[in-house]
């Protein structure tokens, strides 16, 4: 796939404004995608955009469904125009917090009134909006099973899916068909909430073409243990006849540390391979039904994964496997065409991966934040950028450019301000993003906290810790003329 040289925002749909506690897809996305189109920006990066739970911290990265819309994204005055809620039903609106969500808040004020709608779709919708609903069950084949798992999962005491009862574990038809006549109504009220997520994305998605902005979405290589996907879907996964994992992901020791068990099950890749790698083509259509670019997450897993016993909480007790490679996205590019995706290559050197992504044309990332500015011909500094990567000023994993450096040491200050020219005029958010969009890195991309010149107290995230995360929002008077005309001029002067 061949990008055009061409700029980005990244910032996440819960970030962005909105009256309910959390950015949605109405009015404060439609506002933010306005704000792009005014500063001339082709894309607007993403989070995955799945089901969040409390107990994995509302990491986008650890859903219960690789396929599913988050409801808490749905917009409550969308319902209100198409007729199954009334205005006073949103009365009286809570006092969210208006730079951080608060998703317990949230869940308690929105998921009930998504209730109210789906009994009043429920009880008068006409014909032909039945008829909508029931198009978008055959179209979207992982529906029934996702509203299923999510139906009983909500009516069970265990905590995940795994220690349920060998007939639901395993997936024996009649306990299947038990489980849907008993579960019949929240099944329904489940698919009518996938069904107005996806009808809400879709029309915001033509809000994006009008502004001239393409969606980059994001793409986890592992799923949630407890998640539709696993449970669903048993053979595309090492699990053993009781539907366990016999092993998980993780990354191995290297100097310095102890290495990760992320516990995510692995792929049975050789099974997947057998099969036209069917979920997986599965995924990435659905995944192209939301966005027109796809950053995968952890490329190298595609070329060989970290293995660790299930039964052990060691790391490195694993093995390097290998994965399906070029095989894989042969198929891709069979069922899909030149799917445009982004290779998440940080943070390891792996010949084989980089001859992969070279094959596919698959950009890599550099990341500033990781750069030694006193080494010469570091690959971090922007002025070594090749054209084959994605030049990122930060990313939702790391602090903010403005945290980054008020932390690093005086003599990396000096030698970043030498390397880039730095004469005191700018703020140093606007020196690293400049640098970036003069690259040659084919994207460029920063985040909204780095146009803001926010600090540490704005990161989105901070990997290894569950609290916190996933929370900032931006305010819609912070959506400013001045960084969009500012953005324009940067585009128009490095030809992006």
């Amino acid at each position: 796939m061949r990008f055009d040289r061409s700029d980005g925002v990244f910032c996440h749909v819960t970030s962005l404004p909105g009256d309910h506690g959390i950015g949605d897809l109405g009015d404060g996305a439609a506002a933010f995608l306005s704000f792009l189109g005014d500063a001339d920006v082709d894309h607007w990066q993403i989070c995955p955009i799945g089901p969040t739970i409390h107990a994995a911290g509302e990491s986008p990265y650890q859903s219960p469904s690789a396929f599913a819309g988050n409801p808490l994204l749905i917009d409550l005055d969308g319902l209100v125009a198409d007729g199954w809620l009334d205005a006073p039903d949103l009365e009286p609106v809570p006092e969210f917090p208006g730079d951080r969500v608060d998703y317990d808040a949230v869940r308690e004020y929105k998921l009930p009134l998504l209730r109210t709608a789906f009994e009043r779709f429920d009880e008068g919708a006409g014909d032909d909006v039945q008829a909508e609903l029931e198009a978008f069950r055959e179209r979207e084949p992982w529906l029934a099973d996702y509203a299923l798992f999510r139906a009983v999962s909500e009516s069970r005491p265990e905590g995940t899916w795994v220690e349920w009862p060998a007939p639901l574990r395993t997936r024996a038809p009649e306990a299947l068909a038990e489980a849907r006549e008993r579960h019949a109504t929240e099944v329904r009220f489940r698919e009518f909430v996938q069904w107005t997520f996806d009808r809400q994305w879709r029309e915001l998605r033509e809000v994006a073409a009008e502004e001239g902005v393409s969606i980059v979405g994001d793409v986890p290589i592992y799923v949630a243990l407890d998640s539709a996907d696993v449970w669903a879907n048993p053979e595309a996964f090492r699990l053993d006849d009781e539907n366990r994992p016999e092993a998980v992901a993780g990354v191995p020791p290297n100097p310095g540390d102890d290495g990760q068990r992320w516990g995510n099950p692995v792929y049975d890749w050789e099974r997947l391979a057998e099969n036209d790698y069917d979920w997986w083509i599965a995924r990435f259509r659905r995944l192209f039904e939301l966005a027109d670019v796809a950053r995968l997450d952890h490329f190298l897993g595609f070329v060989k994964y970290w293995a660790i016993p299930a039964d052990s909480d060691d790391p490195a007790a694993g093995e390097w496997r290998e994965g399906p490679g070029r095989d894989l996205f042969e198929t891709v590019e069979r069922e899909l065409g030149r799917a445009p995706f982004v290779a998440e290559d940080l943070g390891f050197e792996e010949p084989a991966m980089d001859e992969l992504m070279a094959e596919f044309g698959f950009p890599g990332m550099r990341v500033p934040q990781y750069a030694d500015w006193c080494q010469e011909g570091n690959p971090y500094q922007p002025m070594h950028y090749p054209e084959g990567v994605v030049g990122y000023t930060s990313t939702h994993d790391t602090d903010t450019w403005v945290g980054y450096f008020e932390d690093l040491p005086e003599r990396q200050r000096d030698c970043f301000r030498y390397n880039v020219g730095a004469d005191g005029d700018r703020a140093v958010e606007w020196e690293i993003i400049e640098e970036v969009w003069r690259s040659e890195a084919v994207l460029a991309m920063t985040t909204m906290q780095d146009l803001l010149g926010l600090g540490s107290e704005s990161r989105f995230n901070e990997p290894g810790t569950l609290d916190g995360n996933w929370a900032w929002r931006v305010a819609r008077d912070q959506l400013d003329d001045a960084i969009a005309d500012r953005l324009w001029e940067l585009a128009g002067r490095h030809i992006r």
